[in-house]
């Protein structure tokens, strides 16, 4: 019995020792497997930089390898940030029709919608040092450019005034600097940072000043976005114009008198106050107290007794892809 039992241990020991052995077989064959999948199947690439490029018309020495890189880097950023730069994408097809007359009327290069892009992301956000809307202001700044700002209005959320407010500031910093380019980066650091570094570094080139990291970044941001936005399909971005995000059709009345309700204002012009806050942003409460009573223009849905639900992007169904220029 004993030797029975001795037998009965060493076979078991054996099946398991078989077992664990063939087990170990099947993980390094499925590693392997999924090692010959992972090559396969996963592509991720370095972007091919252009040999000539410029920004508002002024051209970026690219044979320096630091801006090549600084280039490079931006690019990868933002081409493997997907959902960053695909919802900027389809934002722009909403805020560029309105950015861009605006920019041609007062002179200043279209380049500059990137820089909204890459200050706001296209959306009123605030940011920690309190800039608001989309593009960026803090409130000293926006007082300045006649931006108004107070309890119950706030215009750097509207695109229309902050985009023509942005307009003379950066043409004012290219009247000091005598480059979009330096204009874009004081836009950025501020435009007495700017001027001190230029005195003393001597030299009057953006790709030649040595800046904080923040500012030293910027441009090459902002020309990633032109070139990924310009050219998606060469970043891998495929969208087609009914992915993109419309324009909204709207018309305008008046909104004038002193506290005002803007709840029965919204009811009173067959809208809601969500649809009413959605289209005019730069609006802060819920009661318009007005005091130095002024007369203003808000945006509501186009159809009076309804709401403004859905929105046909395009009345086609092909996928024509999206570029912008």
């Amino acid at each position: 019995m004993k030797k029975l039992s001795i037998i009965a241990l060493s076979l078991s020991i054996f099946t398991l020792s078989m077992q664990i052995f063939v087990y170990a077989t099947n993980m390094t064959n499925d590693d392997e497997v999924y090692t010959q999948a992972l090559k396969n199947d996963y592509r991720i690439y370095s972007p091919v930089l252009p040999d000539t490029l410029d920004f508002a018309g002024e051209t970026v020495p690219m044979d320096i390898y630091y801006v090549r890189e600084g280039l490079d880097r931006e690019i990868l950023s933002n081409m493997y940030w997907h959902t960053n730069t695909i919802l900027n994408m389809k934002r722009a097809n909403r805020f560029f029709p309105v950015i861009e007359p605006i920019l041609q009327r007062n002179g200043v290069p279209l380049d500059f919608k990137y820089l909204c892009v890459i200050e706001s992301g296209l959306t009123n956000a605030t940011s920690p040092a309190n800039a608001q809307g989309y593009w960026q202001f803090v409130k000293s700044t926006g007082a300045k450019y006649g931006l108004e700002i107070n309890d119950d209005v706030d215009m750097r959320n509207s695109l229309e005034a902050s985009t023509e407010a942005a307009c003379k500031f950066l043409k004012d910093l290219y009247k000091q600097f005598g480059s979009w380019t330096l204009a874009a980066a004081a836009y950025n650091c501020g435009e007495n940072g700017l001027q001190r570094r230029i005195n003393s570094q001597g030299v009057n080139s953006y790709y030649d000043l040595r800046l904080n990291s923040e500012t030293s970044r910027y441009v090459y941001r902002i020309l990633a976005v032109k070139l990924i936005m310009q050219n998606p399909q060469s970043y891998g971005f495929n969208l087609r114009k009914r992915d993109m995000y419309p324009q909204v059709p709207y018309r305008t009345v008046e909104l004038k008198g002193q506290n005002v309700d803007l709840y029965e204002f919204a009811k009173d012009n067959h809208t809601t106050y969500k649809m009413l806050r959605e289209l005019n942003p730069w609006l802060t409460t819920d009661k318009l107290a007005n005091k130095a009573n002024r007369t203003y223009t808000v945006k509501l849905p186009v159809k009076n007794g309804t709401l403004l639900k859905t929105i046909r992007t395009c009345e086609d169904k092909e996928s024509t892809l999206v570029t912008y220029q």
